[in-house]
């Protein structure tokens, strides 16, 4: 019988295979390690395994930071590492998304295009403005809070955003009868209740540095607000969700959780 933290570590450790492309080492209890993420439990822990590789992204930042690089070099090599470590996994979800969005007339050819691997102008013009906005976002967020600040940002966007994503998950079907969307289960009510009290918790985490609780609790407020509408979007687009709008979601959550921090509304 395996233990209760043994579980949750298998469970973020599958969650980091999942998410990353990071050398994830594999337990002597675990049955199936390469096998589909299971949805349906083990993402409750996924707001922790989204804030380690955060987090390393944002050690990057501190690192170059501290070598005397520029606030917008020191963004453009952690995003530059989280694209490795990652896979780019979620910027391939925008990309298809806004292809898929933006270039089909019905259903079956959104969905078609989302499944093709090339890239489009719409994909591609999504993905520059992403990267380009989260460059300049970590930029702002590093000089005006410093780069210890920013770093921490980092880690608590990466697990506050996938959680974000999760939403689509729980609410909306596969637009697909096959593909891993398909195939994943539904996350059980548990495990959304922890995993997105999970994601408050780490989403906070930069107050212990000094950002403003109430700055963080609209970036987090933002966050969800992100994932409904963009159930509401695949809904009305795709009738249901795929994971490339779950990629998206993710992404379009980061944006507005480092906007948020980087505004310079006095009453923020």
């Amino acid at each position: 019988m395996i233990s209760l933290p043994l579980r949750l570590l298998a469970d973020f450790l599958a969650c980091l295979r999942f998410y990353s492309r990071l050398p994830v080492p594999v337990l002597p209890y675990e049955a199936e390690p390469y096998a589909m993420l299971d949805f349906a439990t083990s993402v409750r822990v996924l707001p922790f395994a989204g804030f380690f590789i955060g987090g390393l992204g944002g050690l990057v930042l501190w690192g170059a930071s501290l070598l005397g690089l520029p606030p917008l070099i020191a963004a453009a090599f952690a995003l530059s590492f989280l694209l490795l470590a990652t896979g780019a996994f979620h910027e391939d979800g925008l990309a298809d998304t806004a292809d898929g969005l933006g270039g089909g007339m019905t259903v079956e050819r959104k969905l078609e295009i989302m499944k093709d691997s090339r890239i489009g102008t719409f994909g591609g013009a999504a993905l520059i403005m992403s990267l380009l906005l989260r460059t300049l976002l970590i930029a702002e967020i590093t000089q005006r809070f410093g780069a210890p600040a920013a770093a921490l940002v980092m880690a608590a966007s990466g697990g506050a955003s996938r959680v974000a994503a999760l939403m689509l998950h729980a609410l909306l079907p596969s637009a697909r009868n096959d593909g891993a969307a398909w195939a994943a289960a539904k996350p059980l009510p548990s495990t959304l209740i922890l995993s997105t009290l999970l994601a408050i918790a780490v989403g906070l985490a930069p107050m212990a540095l000094g950002m403003q609780p109430e700055r963080l609790a609209l970036g987090l407020a933002l966050m969800a607000f992100s994932g409904f509408a963009m159930a509401g979007i695949a809904q009305r687009q795709i009738k249901g969700m795929t994971g490339d709008i779950a990629g998206a979601t993710q992404q379009v959550a980061e944006i507005l959780f480092f906007a948020v921090l980087a505004s310079r509304f006095a009453s923020i």
